[in-house]
């Protein structure tokens, strides 16, 4: 998006140095990368990124409010009761497309938004992955709002493990000092022993993730079949060893859990219990901070949203809309080119929405042809300010009419990226 960064980025790129960026991604974890990877980073400067955090603002401001939970009560009623929902989840994440508005200016579009976690530690292995095979200038960091490696680690680690940070936040700001992967000499420990929970986590698409999750603020990854429960009490096992589980760093969807074997689903079931557990994020969490909040925003940079059951009218013009099931995830049952009978055809109108179609930006320039870009905002509960702040990032670089695999079909420079935002420093 700038192009004087863009231009040195593609004159210095070569085949070899993205073979090299990828070797250095497996050489962590050998295998596990399993997805696609964009040559480039993105390039983004003050004014976009202003733009993105404003409207995060006014989102987190509508999350905060005191309508919230009544006015998301009704996303959680196809769903299992599970016991023991905080009032807000403690981390976020919203995704804003690159698009152009009237006046042919870039501006961000919020699309979509989650009460539930994302990449938030392979991240910082990109990062370090980027930095080593790339030239990233001065003055850009994947970070916001003054966060580094070292705080954005520790900010991660009380959240997953609900520990305090000892340090101050103006101790934390200026201290240089090297922290170790795990983060504990800076942590208290509150004696909570915390897992990451999924289905069959070394068969997923994302399990780089776990696996640096575990690397960088030594959470350890359970599959759901492992779990069993004495009691009110939640329990694993390890080379012979029964573990308890304190507090959950919750990666299960639920209607991938819906279409798993019976014994599974039986697992999942334990976790309806009234147990002595915590969520990070609750699973109700999932569905209220979810594409269900949409047609409650109202802002200019998030496309206008209709729940398909309160529909007055169906609009004439529907190239200009696109239609998405409320609780779909990684874009699965999008409708991009809508017809009369695909709205006509909805079984349930409460489980979708018509959402205004955005114009995406082919605002990345590469040897191949020009991308469009999404931009993925990390939102981490700070306590002591009691708000959430944008804190890192991931990207996702597209040639399709949708961001993802099946729409990037032998294209390149295209898949997972990260954006780095010009600093205010």
């Amino acid at each position: 998006m700038i192009a004087s960064i863009r231009q040195k980025f593609n004159t210095a790129f070569t085949e070899q140095s993205h073979q090299n960026y990828l070797a250095a991604l497996n050489t962590a974890f050998p295998g596990a990368l399993d997805f696609s990877v964009a040559e480039t980073p993105i390039f983004i400067n003050k004014d976009f990124t202003e733009k993105m955090l404003a409207t995060g603002d006014y989102v987190n401001q509508v999350i905060q409010s005191d309508q919230f939970n009544s006015i998301t009560e009704p996303s959680l009623k196809n769903i299992p009761h599970f016991p023991k929902e905080t009032p807000l989840p403690k981390c976020i994440v919203m995704d804003f497309a690159i698009t152009t508005n009237e006046q042919n200016e870039l501006v961000p579009a919020l699309i979509e938004l989650q009460g539930f976690p994302s990449l938030f530690a392979y991240e910082i292995l990109q990062d370090q992955c980027i930095r080593k095979i790339y030239t990233i200038p001065a003055g850009y960091s994947p970070y916001l709002n003054g966060y580094t490696k070292e705080k954005y680690i520790l900010h991660l680690e009380s959240i997953l493990k609900g520990n305090t940070l000892i340090e101050t936040k103006n101790n934390l700001d200026t201290n240089n000092q090297n922290i170790s992967d795990s983060s504990n000499n800076s942590i208290k420990n509150s004696n909570k022993h915390t897992v990451l929970l999924e289905i069959l986590p070394h068969q997923q698409k994302t399990r780089i993730d776990f696996y640096c999750t575990e690397k960088y603020v030594n959470i350890p990854t359970v599959c759901i079949t492992e779990i069993f429960t004495e009691g009110t009490h939640l329990y694993y096992e390890r080379e012979g060893n029964k573990i308890k589980i304190d507090r959950i760093y919750n990666r299960i969807i639920l209607d991938e859990l819906k279409h798993q074997t019976k014994e599974i689903q039986e697992k999942g079931a334990l976790l309806e219990s009234n147990l002595d557990i915590e969520w990070v994020t609750h699973p109700h969490h999932f569905f209220r901070i979810s594409k269900f909040l949409l047609p409650f925003l109202k802002h200019t940079n998030i496309p206008h949203t209709q729940f398909v059951d309160q529909l007055t009218e169906i609009p004439t013009a529907l190239e200009k809309y696109i239609l998405k099931p409320l609780f779909s995830f990684a874009g699965q049952g999008v409708i991009i080119d809508i017809s009369l009978a695909d709205i006509e055809n909805i079984k349930d109108p409460s489980g979708w929405i018509l959402q205004e179609k955005v114009n995406y930006a082919n605002c990345i320039e590469t040897p191949t042809g020009p991308a469009k870009a999404e931009l993925r905002l990390f939102y981490f509960w700070d306590e002591e300010k009691q708000q959430y702040i944008a804190t890192m990032n991931l990207a996702r670089l597209s040639k399709g009419k949708m961001i993802g695999v099946n729409y990037n079909k032998n294209a390149t420079w295209v898949g997972g990226s990260l954006a780095y935002f010009e600093t205010t420093n």
